[in-house]
């Protein structure tokens, strides 16, 4: 049975990353499909482990082979999916999960209307700009211009599947981890897995 496809986005400190690493660790099956990106490695995050961080023209080469599922530019820097990671996990059987933009997100449920779509909205843009200055890694201009790029984000809010608004963090995470059980509830899903128990029930 293949496995589903999650797409989480949200603008850029609505905290996607931490409820995304707290899926992961409290359900197992699913898988975190590592993007490629151009841009420099923030402190504290390693290459193949939060990104893989590749020059712009190995990143096109990348692209002019077809190798990216979907590929976007996202706050001036170029950021992808790469095609094999993503269909070889899902043929085999395991749930992925892509933390993408809304650009990105439009691309995959063109190739896969039935992946599971999930936005993460701040609480407010006070406490969005409160975030993006804690974490004390990024320049002025550059909060700046993802407090500019957040209103372009949200306003594409509506063509995501699940709406979750990170205030409490232990709600916004409750609320992904039911998204997710319920999804592997689906007809579709049960039925495949299911099978046996179908058959013996119906002859």
């Amino acid at each position: 049975m293949a496995g589903s496809l999650y797409i989480v986005a949200a603008p850029s400190g609505a905290g996607k990353s931490t409820l995304v690493n707290a899926l992961l660790q409290r359900e197992h099956g699913i898988r975190l499909s590592v993007s490629y990106t151009t841009r420099t490695p923030r402190p504290g995050e390693v290459d193949g482990q939060h990104y893989h961080f590749v020059s712009h023209d190995a990143f096109m080469d990348m692209a002019e082979r077809g190798q990216f599922f979907e590929y976007a530019i996202v706050h001036g820097d170029l950021k992808g999916t790469a095609r094999s990671a993503v269909e070889s996990e899902l043929a085999s059987g395991v749930d992925v999960l892509l933390e993408i933009d809304y650009q990105g997100a439009r691309l995959v449920r063109h190739l896969m209307p039935e992946a599971i779509s999930i936005f993460i909205l701040p609480p407010s843009r006070l406490e969005l700009e409160r975030r993006l200055r804690s974490r004390a890694q990024d320049s002025e201009d550059v909060i700046q211009r993802r407090l500019a790029g957040s209103r372009t984000e949200i306003a594409h809010v509506h063509e995501f599947d699940y709406i979750i608004v990170n205030d409490d963090f232990e709600r916004a995470l409750a609320d992904m981890v039911t998204i997710v059980q319920a999804s592997r509830l689906r007809q579709r899903v049960q039925t495949e897995r299911l099978k046996a128990l179908l058959s013996g029930l119906i002859a």
